[in-house]
């Protein structure tokens, strides 16, 4: 029925909570001018410490900001005008058939920019089949490499299995190679996004291991110290293992696993202020990220 929904709390038409030029993102996605990057509302998981979930997990409110398919192309186009560098979908999963369609559209307009699927990588692989040509850049999150911490901290069943299976097809797809334009901004790939989460939760070495054995060590890797602690996870005492930003040594120990482990391509962000990034008022500051290779 179309107007059905499903346990994403999203039925046919797509929600957009905001879409803007935005600076956060590694650099050779933020570039000079931004990447043009659409957030949808709703998720497919529940993230305790989301740093968004007020457009996450606040449906009924969400709903105000459904908008058409045509709409959804028109926002592709107005940021391509506007001067950003790539068109980037933020949580696509459970858009992906509105936001395909969306492509075809502005394509069909002149729409000529990379298109970046931003995603927490708890997707379908035969969807990201279906996608194979459209998307130039995969962005997913590799989050737990212990499903059952996915379900502690994510509420969804065998979390790292569909995740590294997901990964696994964008691979396919991609292969491990960058494609970076004479300006450094990045074409075509596969950029893999680790958040280091306190006492170990994340399962770093374990994700990095297998990325670096089931793909390659040259697939790129994006580091990130930016956990704080909100949403559930700020006020919960089930969560109380959440319930901090990283230390410093964690952080180190994180990094130091990068030469340990041969990983040779990505980014890495600064730890001092990372975890600054995504609160509301900083939401539109550059990330300050640096080259793997720079540390080698």
């Amino acid at each position: 029925m179309k107007d059905e929904i499903a346990a994403c709390y999203s039925g046919r038409l797509p929600i957009v909570s905001s879409y803007t030029a935005h600076f956060g993102e590694e650099p050779c996605l933020s570039g000079t001018r931004g990447a043009g990057n659409i957030f949808f509302g709703n998720c497919n998981l529940r993230c305790v410490y989301c740093q968004n979930y007020q457009i996450s997990q606040t449906w009924k409110t969400q709903r105000k900001n459904e908008v058409t398919i045509e709409r959804l192309a028109e926002m592709m186009l107005e940021l391509e005008a506007r001067g950003c560098h790539n068109i980037g979908f933020v949580s696509p999963t459970h858009f992906a058939p509105q936001m395909a369609r969306a492509i075809l559209l502005a394509t069909e307009q002149g729409l000529d920019l990379p298109i970046v699927y931003n995603t927490n990588a708890y997707d379908s692989v035969e969807v990201l089949k279906l996608l194979d040509g459209l998307v130039d850049v995969y962005l997913p999150d590799l989050k737990y490499a212990d499903s059952a911490d996915g379900f502690t901290y994510s509420k969804v069943r065998d979390y790292t299995l569909f995740a590294r299976r997901a990964i696994k097809e964008m691979h396919r797809q991609m292969g491990s190679d960058l494609t970076f334009d004479s300006d450094g901004l990045l074409q075509r790939g596969l950029l893999i996004r680790l958040l280091v989460l306190p006492n170990g939760i994340a399962g770093i070495e374990e994700n990095l291991r297998w990325i670096r054995d089931e793909l390659s060590p040259r697939t790129a890797i994006s580091l990130m110290a930016q956990y704080y602690a909100t949403n559930k996870a700020a006020t919960d005492q089930r969560y109380i293992l959440l319930s901090r930003r990283i230390s410093e040594g964690e952080w180190f120990e994180a990094v130091s696993l990068l030469e340990e482990l041969g990983i040779e391509e990505g980014f890495m962000q600064e730890y001092e202020s990372a975890s600054h990034y995504y609160r509301p008022d900083f939401a539109d500051r550059e990330k300050p990220f640096r080259d793997i290779r720079d540390f080698e």
